[in-house]
């Protein structure tokens, strides 16, 4: 898997990226409802912004899942948390599968760690998934990320939790893995 942008068979970034955020399953994203248009003028926006990155990962040469980068700073958690030199925010997505594979998403979530922790500035990885997202929450802990608290943001009640690169190591090169 890789952090390569990409196209999937002629369909446009915003096509696939819209049909995975509206899909059932990607309800935590909150744009169940989202028409084209909206995905096209949101994702053109996180492109302009100076603080805030998207990009379509692949596996095996198709669009697979879908990965943001933010500095929590300037976005997403300004003001709502204490940040240290080297946070970084995220955001992944997995395009609903057609047929599930077990332990794909954990090895999309190591994807995007990975890539996050390829960036020597970046010491720690901040998310802040719903309160009710328990599958989520499950993913993040087998990475290393420790809940900091609950906290209160327009759209969600959100669980910010944070992983170190050490934290991450740790979590993904046990003796299990």
């Amino acid at each position: 898997m890789d952090t390569t942008p990409g196209r999937a068979g002629g369909r446009s970034d915003a096509e696939v990226v819209h049909s995975w955020v509206t899909h059932p399953r990607s309800a935590y994203w909150l744009m169940g409802d989202a028409r084209l248009e909206d995905v096209e003028r949101e994702y053109a926006a996180i492109a302009a912004h100076p603080h805030h990155d998207a990009f379509i990962g692949l596996h095996d040469g198709e669009p697979a899942f879908l990965m943001e980068r933010y500095d929590p700073t300037e976005v997403e958690l300004k003001g709502l948390y204490d940040a240290e030199p080297g946070d970084i925010g995220m955001h992944f997505l997995v395009a609903p599968p057609e047929t599930p594979v077990h332990g794909y998403t954990l090895a999309v979530i190591t994807t995007v760690m990975e890539t996050l922790f390829a960036d020597p500035a970046t010491r720690r990885v901040v998310v802040e998934p719903d309160v009710t997202n328990t599958a989520v929450h499950a993913l993040n802990k087998a990475v290393g990320f420790e809940v900091i608290r609950e906290i209160a943001k327009p759209e969600k009640r959100a669980l910010l939790s944070a992983c170190t690169r050490e934290q991450f190591e740790a979590a993904t090169t046990g003796a299990d893995r």
